[in-house]
């Protein structure tokens, strides 16, 4: 089946990125990684308004929230504690420095462990990682990746992407002690590039198409299922929120458009008749 997304913010977002839905405060997260500021927003129906932001030097890749709402903040290479009272700690730096490369799409396994991506600003291929940071330090999973984006865990295993490659990585992952199996690949999308990622609750996969201007649901095998069109061609993320978590919304962007159009890096939201799965909230005890 064939969805129309609609724009839904007033605002214009250079890479809008990563997505979150914080269902204790009925609050949606959400970057624009080029202009270093995750943005707060509440959800009017199909509406966001913006009702606050955080300003970082340099990018911010990704954004995560604990259940007392401090915020976890994917910097250029560095992982930021944000309190509830604005104060900031750094915790961790996942890419050392001189490296071209910066974090990009992060987000929380079913356990509460945080993952975060990287891709390269420089003509290194290949050498990108997959980290996750719990209460013993840092672990990395890849370092192998071109593109590392979207994330998502179904029926205990753990999916990204890796969007250069258009392939969808998939691994056994033991929630409970956060030991991985061999990745292998899933499927491959030659069709546009994959980006950002989520899961519903029925076990599929929502996929932006980076190129296309569209979220694709697919099985874990591939199947190609629905699709929803934004009309905005560089899509970048979705995920399930409002308190039925039967709300679509989705980045957009305009970096890399030579004439962006009107709706191009707003956000969209969309009904698709399925709910999405309540997002875990990051431990940092």
């Amino acid at each position: 089946m064939t969805f129309t997304a609609v724009p839904a913010s007033a605002g214009v977002h250079t890479l809008g990125e990563g997505p979150v839905w914080d269902a204790a405060r009925q609050r949606l997260l959400w970057v624009d990684i080029v202009a270093g500021t995750v943005y707060e927003g509440r959800l009017d129906g199909d509406a966001i308004t913006v009702t606050g932001s955080h300003i970082f030097d340099g990018t911010v890749g990704a954004v995560a929230v604990a259940a007392d709402g401090t915020l976890l903040v994917a910097a250029q290479s560095t992982l930021i504690r944000v309190g509830t009272d604005g104060s900031r700690e750094e915790l961790a730096r996942v890419l050392p420095e001189g490296v071209r490369s910066r974090l990009n799409d992060g987000a929380v396994d079913p356990a509460g462990r945080f993952l975060i991506g990287s891709l390269a600003q420089d003509d290194r291929y290949g050498q990108e990682v997959l980290a996750r940071l719990d209460g013993t330090g840092l672990t990395y999973l890849d370092t192998d990746l071109v593109l590392s984006n979207g994330l998502a865990w179904v029926d205990g295993r753990l999916y990204n992407v890796d969007t250069v490659l258009g392939t969808i990585w998939v691994r056994d992952y033991d929630t409970e002690t956060g030991e991985t199996g061999p990745r292998r690949e899933a499927f491959t999308i030659t069709d546009g590039s994959p980006d950002g990622m989520c899961a519903d609750a029925a076990g599929n996969l929502w996929i932006a198409n980076w190129g296309l201007g569209r979220v694709e649901c697919r099985s874990t095998a591939g199947e190609l299922l629905d699709v929803v069109e934004t009309g905005a061609p560089h899509t970048s993320c979705p995920v399930f929120a409002g308190p039925g978590l039967d709300v679509l919304v989705i980045t957009t962007a305009t970096t890399g458009l030579s004439e962006p159009g009107p709706d191009d890096g707003r956000l969209f939201t969309a009904r698709v008749g399925v709910r999405g799965l309540p997002a875990p909230y990051w431990n940092h005890s």
